[in-house]
């Protein structure tokens, strides 16, 4: 048996070198092994890419949120919009419940909404500093730092940001006038435009303002500032946490600007490639984008969009005039005279505009000069570090909430720093996000009805409301008004004076606190991250057994819109494997069957001298074998080599910055498994033995006598 054995294995190497056809088929089942192994590396490395990009940054190991939402969780959008979750009011006794649960290492309390957030133009941030400094003067500054000042370091301030107002005004009027000797129709330009210059940038509008200046200061807001378009409304998406917890858990945040919001307090960090995109003086953007592009090897000269930036520099120098005042615009204008060697050039937009004007050449000496000459002069970031953000938000009710937060830093996923999905969430702590959520907690209903308590309020419902408040039901409101001093000590009492006495900035809440509220959702944290789906199993299931009312799903299922994404992708993958499978069958079987028909005599003339049909069977199932072990072995080693190959040169690089999410860094590395291999080759040799069947089935049944009519 094993003689007759090896006899069918040495044919079946004979043929392999004598035949043509069998090097075609062996050819093919290497090329069809090798692109078995490559997509299907690629598509185990995508997915585990993006399971650290969704779990280190966001999501973690799985999510737990109100079982009664309406929706269904999506951290990343839904298509439809922001899911519509239902609060989960007793975190507290859920994060202990769920923490006893052996594989549970943390349970992270988390919230996610959008916001809108104005950065106001810079007429109004210069308006806004000369405000504060007349009440830090007048004793009644609320801004810290404005507290700190002496009163001559305040009375330089007053000097200096009046001196910028004014140039502000200058450079508005010359605008203007330009504007109206270019117009056809005068009547097209606002005929108060020119009148209101005129008279704020006169010596008497100036000589009065001192005396009076509170309502200069609001006749400059009401009537100047709008003439400036550069206000802007960004749209913020955030991230409510225990920010001390998300720290810990998300092991990938680094801070990269500023500090960590310290324990306890309230505050906020901004996603570093938000604030750089969104919040960036625009001119110092695009001179980045520039800089960066040209580092990945292209040219101004022959991208398209490299050209558009030059073109937006050279036509956008507005924002970069009116941030100078009129010692920083000299001494501007004195610096980009010697560098551009333009001495006879005043006019610091023109002088700017020239200095745009880059090429591959002189790019890097500007972009240098940039950084070092004009950039300390500047204000970069419409929001910058240590400042404070009023974020407003429409809460579930619809009313407009607002919080107040100090921006303490910004922050970035390590190997996501280029990721706009990643990039773009902004994290606030868990307190200032309750109150912008607006969610009325089972301890502020209780406040509320003792305030209506003492104050005797009256709840009016809608049915009833008009004739409860313009008369007509039997309990008609009649009241006098007296002038009266209100004694807010005796009349706010208990939590109501707590919240209002209390710096809420500088205030540090204890653990408690943080925990004792509401929460949207949490991430959860797991010890052996591949018990993952036991993990989920039990959670829900202690949820049902103690009542908690939470459900938990999986980092995928949690990721919204992405999540599906991710399905989408590798289902899109294990088609591309699957075709390629099917193209092997049918290729191989074709070139099995016209193996055969050739090789007709031959076989008729083995039957001829005593061969069975069943040797006839095996012969060719065992010529199949060896094509498969000896092509499939030699397309594996060559897949192998190639991935391995493109590990050691550092992968495949990102194409663009959508990218870095999917590929959870700059490059994507492929995975090699053994187990993959395995599988691989075994495929290989089933592909291989069912294209062979027939052809095998149709070699055993050939006669001698079909092999001598064959060869008459």
């Amino acid at each position: 048996m094993i003689d007759r054995f090896m006899m069918l294995v040495l044919i079946a190497f004979r043929n392999l070198r004598a035949s043509a056809i069998n090097l075609i088929v062996g050819f093919l089942i290497l090329g069809g092994t090798f692109l078995f192994v490559v997509l299907g590396s690629l598509l185990d490395s995508i997915n585990e890419s993006m399971a650290r990009s969704v779990v280190g940054s966001l999501a973690g190991h799985a999510q737990i949120y109100s079982a009664a939402s309406k929706d269904e969780l999506a951290l990343y959008g839904a298509m439809g919009g922001d899911p519509d979750l239902k609060a989960v009011p007793e975190f507290p006794q859920i994060k202990s419940a769920l923490e006893q649960i052996d594989n549970v290492q943390r349970v992270v309390p988390m919230g996610a909404s959008t916001a809108l957030i104005s950065a106001g133009n810079i007429v109004d941030v210069t308006l806004e500093r000369l405000r504060n400094l007349y009440k830090a003067r007048d004793g009644q500054a609320t801004d810290t730092e404005m507290m700190k000042l002496s009163k001559e370091q305040i009375d330089a301030a007053i000097v200096s940001e009046t001196a910028h107002i004014r140039q502000i005004i200058k450079v508005l009027q010359g605008d203007a006038e330009k504007a109206m000797k270019d117009l056809i129709d005068e009547k097209s330009l606002d005929a108060e435009t020119i009148p209101t210059l005129q008279k704020v940038s006169s010596d008497a509008f100036w000589r009065a303002f001192p005396e009076d200046p509170y309502n200069s200061l609001e006749f400059l807001e009401n009537k100047v500032a709008p003439q400036v378009s550069d206000a802007q409304m960004l749209f913020l998406r955030y991230v409510g946490t225990d920010l001390d917890a998300f720290k810990q858990s998300f092991d990938r945040m680094q801070i990269i600007d500023g500090t960590a919001v310290p324990k306890g307090q309230r505050g906020f960090l901004i996603g570093k490639f938000f604030y750089e995109d969104q919040m960036k003086l625009k001119n110092a953007r695009r001179f980045d984008k520039i800089n960066e592009y040209l580092g990945t090897g292209k040219s101004i000269a022959k991208d398209d969009e490299l050209k558009r930036f030059v073109r937006e520099n050279m036509s956008q120098t507005r924002d970069i005039v009116l941030q100078l005042d009129g010692t920083s615009t000299t001494v501007a204008t004195q610096k980009l005279q010697a560098f551009l060697s333009e001495p006879n050039q005043s006019d610091l937009s023109e002088l700017l505009t020239h200095f745009f004007d880059t090429d591959d050449a002189n790019f890097k000496s500007r972009y240098d000069f940039f950084y070092k000459e004009l950039a300390p002069m500047l204000q970069l970031y419409r929001v910058r570090i240590g400042d404070s953000l009023t974020i407003k938000a429409f809460s579930r009710s619809g009313y407009v909430h607002a919080v107040n937060v100090r921006v303490y830093g910004t922050f970035a996923f390590e190997g996501l720093e280029k990721s706009p999905l990643a990039g773009t969430t902004n994290l606030m702590d868990l307190m200032s996000f309750r109150d912008l959520f607006g969610y009325l907690s089972a301890d502020r209903v209780a406040e509320l009805k003792e305030i209506q308590r003492q104050t005797g309020a009256k709840t009016v419902t809608r049915e009833n409301a008009e004739a409860d408040l313009f008369g007509g039901s039997d309990s008609n409101v009649i009241a006098d008004a007296t002038a009266a001093v209100i004694d807010t000590d005796h009349q706010l009492s208990g939590e109501s004076k707590k919240y209002r006495t209390q710096d809420l900035i500088n205030h540090v809440y204890s653990q408690a606190d943080i925990d004792n509220g509401f929460v949207l959702n949490a991430a959860i944290m797991m010890k052996d991250p591949s018990r993952a789906a036991e993990t989920i199993e039990r959670i829900n299931a202690v949820s049902k057994e103690k009542n908690l009312g939470v459900k938990a799903i999986t980092w995928q299922d949690a990721s919204g819109f992405l999540g599906k994404i991710i399905g989408v992708f590798a289902v899109l993958l294990t088609i591309s494997v699957l075709f390629v499978v099917l193209i092997a069958i049918i290729v191989i079987f074709g070139a099995m069957v016209m193996a055969t028909i050739a090789r007709t005599q031959m076989i008729g003339t083995i039957r001829a001298i005593g061969a069975q049909r069943g040797f006839v069977l095996n012969m060719v199932l065992i010529e199949s074998v060896v094509l498969g072990v000896v092509f499939g072995g030699l397309g594996i080693l060559i897949a192998v080599a190639l991935l391995n190959a493109i590990n050691i040169g550092g992968g495949i690089a990102a194409p663009n910055d959508q990218a870095y999410f999917f590929f959870s860094g700059p490059s994507l590395y492929p995975i090699v498994r053994p187990m993959n291999l395995v599988i691989a080759f075994v495929v290989v040799q089933a592909v291989t033995l069912m294209s062979t069947l027939i052809p095998a089935f149709m070699a055993s049944r050939i006669s001698p006598l079909r092999a001598m009519q064959s060869d008459e």
